[in-house]
C-alpha cells in the first residue's frame, strides 16, 4: 500500500488556522488512511492509502476544510517524490534551515521565476511542482517577492529531509 506525505498549507500560521496534530490525525483515519503519523505542529501527516494521490488530497482537503471552515489547501506527495526532492535540492552551500522547498499544487508555470524580486539575495529554482527558495539571511526577514509561491505551503530542507526519512522507515 503506497505510502503518502501530505503537506498542508495555512496550518498554525501566526496563530491563525490552530489545528492540533491529534486532531489532524483522527480526521486522516476517519478518512480510511492507515498507519498514521504527524511530524511537528506545521501539518505534516504521513499514512498509507490505495487511493490516488489525486484522490487522498481531495479527501483530505474536503474533511479539513469542513473542520476549519475553508479548505488550507494539501499537497500531497509520495515517499519516492519526496527522497527526489530532497536529494535534488540545489544550493549545495545553503544551510538546511535556510532554504526551503515550497510544495506547489501543480506544476509551476515555465515562467515562475521571472517576477521574482530577491533584495537580500535570495536565489529560487524551479523544479516540477516545487520551487526552491534560498534565503541567506533566513526567511524571518526578507523581503523576497515571488508570485508563484503563493498557492503553495513551505518546508525548510532539513524538514523535507525528515519526512522522506520517516515515510522510508514506514516501508521498513
Amino acid at each position: 500500500m503506497p505510502i503518502y506525505i501530505a503537506l498542508l498549507r495555512a496550518v498554525n500560521v501566526g496563530g491563525t488556522g490552530a489545528l492540533p496534530m491529534a486532531e489532524l490525525k483522527a480526521i486522516c483515519e476517519d478518512l480510511g488512511f492507515t498507519d498514521v503519523k504527524t511530524y511537528i505542529q506545521s501539518g505534516n501527516v504521513l499514512f498509507r492509502s490505495d487511493e490516488s494521490e489525486t484522490a487522498v488530497e481531495e479527501k483530505l482537503d474536503a474533511a479539513l476544510g469542513k473542520k476549519m471552515g475553508k479548505r488550507p489547501g494539501v499537497m500531497v506527495r509520495s515517499r519516492k517524490e519526496l527522497d527526489k526532492i530532497a536529494a535534488n535540492a540545489p544550493f549545495p552551500d545553503a544551510k538546511p534551515n535556510f532554504l526551503l522547498v515550497y510544495f506547489l499544487p501543480e506544476k509551476a508555470p515555465a515562467d515562475a521565476l521571472e517576477k521574482m524580486v530577491a533584495p537580500d539575495g535570495e536565489e529560487a529554482k524551479l523544479a516540477t511542482r516545487e520551487i526552491y527558495v534560498h534565503y541567506p539571511n533566513g526567511s524571518g526577514r526578507s523581503k523576497l517577492k515571488l508570485p508563484a509561491l503563493k498557492p503553495g505551503t513551505s518546508r525548510n530542507l532539513n524538514t523535507v529531509r525528515k519526512l522522506a526519512d520517516m515515510a522510508a522507515a514506514m516501508e521498513g
